[in-house]
């Protein structure tokens, strides 16, 4: 399938695929939509209403399943975070078809995100093998997955999950109900879902498994985005 490298609105790259006009991030801004889907939504919420709660540790660290790893953007910007905030995250990024390391060159997070080592931080993402938990930094661990989704059989063993897999209008296979079964097993209680769409059979089929829904705003280009809580 054809790809082609597109500028976004806020000036952030993304991947864009013309036979099924669907990129890998949004076309109003693919640095937008990570912090606003993803971070805001997904990760700072978790850690100021639900991870303070736990009392096994002092400082328990966050555990993230991706669904999509993609371009390694929400990875990406997830360690910058953890790097700011002090905070130890063990993340899990699953794909099928991994982006080539030429058009991971192409991807301009670097430079937007501009901070101490984002570049080597960057490579070092794409760079370590697949199938391997690595330290990219002391608070960031990374293990990537080359599988299909359906093929997750995690129990209980995450606090957040990023669903950012392709749109349900060119790939509605991955936003059934048995794929989000597998993400709410996947979750340990009180762990939430994060997603970009608010389309309402993808909230049934949340419901449907016995996930809590709730629709928040969504980022720019979007008026509702999905949050679920296990």
């Amino acid at each position: 399938m054809k790809r082609e490298i597109i500028i976004t609105s806020d000036g952030s790259s993304t991947i864009h695929l013309p036979d099924w006009n669907e990129q890998y991030h949004s076309k109003h801004g693919a640095i937008q939509e990570a912090y606003h889907v993803f971070i805001k939504h997904g990760l700072y919420h978790f850690l100021e209403t639900v991870l303070i709660s736990e009392p096994s540790e002092e400082h328990p660290k966050a555990t993230i399943l991706e669904i999509g790893f993609g371009t390694g953007l929400n990875a990406f910007i997830t360690l910058l975070e953890s790097e700011k905030i002090n905070k130890k995250i063990d993340y899990t990024g699953v794909e099928g078809y991994p982006v080539l390391m030429d058009e991971v060159k192409q991807l301009n997070y670097s430079s937007e995100l501009q901070t101490d080592k984002s570049e080597l931080f960057f490579h070092k993402i794409h760079s370590i093998p697949w199938e391997e938990k690595n330290e990219i930094t002391g608070q960031f661990t990374l293990t990537k997955q080359k599988k299909f989704f359906s093929e997750i059989d995690d129990e209980s063993k995450y606090h957040i999950i990023y669903f950012d897999a392709f749109g349900a209008r060119v790939q509605p296979e991955l936003w059934t109900e048995a794929v989000f079964e597998k993400m709410y097993n996947a979750l340990k209680p009180g762990g939430i879902l994060v997603t970009y769409s608010a389309k309402g059979s993808v909230r049934r089929a949340m419901l449907s498994v016995g996930f809590a829904v709730e629709k928040l705003p969504g980022p720019p280009g979007k008026r509702e985005m999905l949050r679920a809580q296990k």
